[in-house]
């Protein structure tokens, strides 16, 4: 028989609806399979293990009276511990936040996902308050990466995509502010959906920078990311910033064809300091594509500093008071960037600002010329935990402020992205970005689906010893 714990989602909810698998079997296997693997992964903070039985139970109840639990029937979940979870305090990957309350509820995108027959697990591992992108954790040690213990596994969603990376769970929710999902999902070779900004609601989840936050899955194939995407679309007045949109489901478009599609890499900034794996990569996807004329996005450098500066800020605005009373309680790296960020003038941002607006009107003129744009997710593979520089072209630079260098930018005017994984000669994955203009998450998932189905790009699972 087939272990549960290593079916993908679509898998599951097919041989749960059909009977020929119990729900329970099904998150029986994903707790079994945490509680063997997670000590070596350090992807799980907290397992909700009679929570889930509880859940799983109801499935089974449902089919059995002749009822729909839903499209994700019995599928095993799991969230960065920055979504509220019912009974547990929202830690956002903080020593400080453990002092707070329950949670009364759960996030909407929880609950969504539930109401669609998926089983919530466990909450995951991630860089305090979301500042960072290695999950390299003061109060709780580095998250580690499935295809090589003694590398990163990405952040700040490092724990979600390591959990869905080794087989642990087959859905993950995470966020990306600055590319806290398309930098993990290049480290832990998976699939990743940052969408539009604004297009899934952040109720209920702890925010990091009001202006630059989404929310998204990860996932092991593309199907599997829209039948989530799709269970988590539609408005939610919580976020004053959800777009009342009409809900678009991806998932019957998947099969679409590409014929047709004007498709472009970013040169210049996205090219000039990639590394060889990172090029090769791109390189492999613009062919599969057939990829026309490059794309050059002026001060595509400038947008992602002003990024950082607006990320910054925010950042520092938001914990001010916990700044002032409890410096010492913060991870080091993260407080000293956010006290960075305190002293920032506010002509920086008034300047941030306006750059933003006028590179997004540059990206739409851009988007005049190509339906998508394809860009490396990360300047190379996941380094090695503790690993003070990466190299971006010529010059050494600081590991963990660089990682996000080509996300950044795009994150920055909010565009969909999905990343997919690009599993080459070299022992360690690396992502590919494949951008759609605003609220084109379909497009951005049938390019990535059409990229699986020719082998490609994929994310089988990942068994380090």
């Amino acid at each position: 028989m087939t272990d549960p714990a290593r079916l993908d989602a679509s898998a599951i909810a097919t041989a749960v609806r059909n009977r020929r698998m119990s729900a329970e079997t099904v998150v029986r296997a994903a707790l079994e399979a945490i509680e063997r693997r997670n000590p070596a992964l350090n992807c799980f903070t907290d397992v909700l293990r009679d929570r889930a039985l509880e859940a799983a139970a109801s499935v089974d109840d449902r089919l059995s009276a002749g009822g729909d639990p839903g499209p994700l029937a019995g599928v095993p979940f799991g969230v960065k511990n920055l979504f509220d979870v019912r009974g547990l305090p929202t830690l956002a990957g903080s020593k400080i936040n453990r002092d707070l309350p329950p949670a009364r509820a759960d996030a909407v995108l929880v609950r969504r996902l539930e109401a669609a027959g998926a089983v919530l697990v466990g909450t995951q591992h991630m860089d305090e308050y979301a500042y960072g992108f290695t999950t390299e954790n003061s109060h709780y040690g580095p998250g580690r990466n499935p295809h090589d213990l003694a590398r990163v596994a990405g952040g700040s969603s490092g724990g979600s995509a390591a959990a869905v990376a080794a087989g642990l769970v087959p859905l993950s929710l995470a966020s990306d502010t600055n590319g806290s999902i398309r930098v993990p999902s290049s480290f832990c070779g998976i699939f990743g959906l940052k969408p539009t900004y604004g297009r899934l609601p952040r109720t209920a989840s702890f925010q990091f920078v009001h202006d630059l936050d989404h929310l998204g899955p990860f996932a092991r194939t593309v199907t599997d990311l829209a039948l989530c995407y799709d269970a988590q679309q539609g408005h939610d007045a919580g976020d004053p910033m959800c777009a009342r949109r009409p809900v678009e489901p991806a998932l019957p478009r998947l099969g679409e064809p590409i014929d047709g599609l004007r498709v472009s890499v970013l040169d210049g900034w996205f090219r000039d300091t990639a590394g060889p794996q990172a090029l090769d990569a791109v390189a492999t996807v613009a062919r599969a594509l057939q990829a026309g004329p490059d794309t050059t996005l002026a001060n595509a450098a400038e947008a992602r500093a002003a990024a950082f500066c607006i990320t910054a800020a925010s950042g520092a605005d938001l914990h001010m008071e916990n700044l002032k009373k409890r410096q010492a309680d913060f991870d080091p790296a993260v407080r000293d960037r956010l006290l960075a960020g305190a002293l920032l003038p506010a002509s920086v941002l008034v300047h941030a600002h306006r750059l933003r607006r006028w590179f997004r009107d540059q990206v739409a003129e851009a988007f005049r010329h190509a339906d998508i744009l394809i860009a490396p997710s990360t300047p190379c593979p996941a380094p090695l935990i503790g690993q003070p520089t990466i190299r971006l072209g010529a010059e050494e630079v600081p590991t963990r402020p660089n990682i996000g260098v080509y996300t950044q930018p795009i994150s920055f005017i909010g565009l969909p992205v999905v990343g997919v994984p690009v599993h080459g000669s070299e022992a360690l994955p690396i992502g590919v970005q494949i951008i759609a203009p605003p609220w084109q998450e379909q497009l951005a998932l049938r390019v990535a689906a059409h990229l699986e189905r020719i082998g490609v790009v994929g994310a089988p699972i990942a068994e380090a010893p």
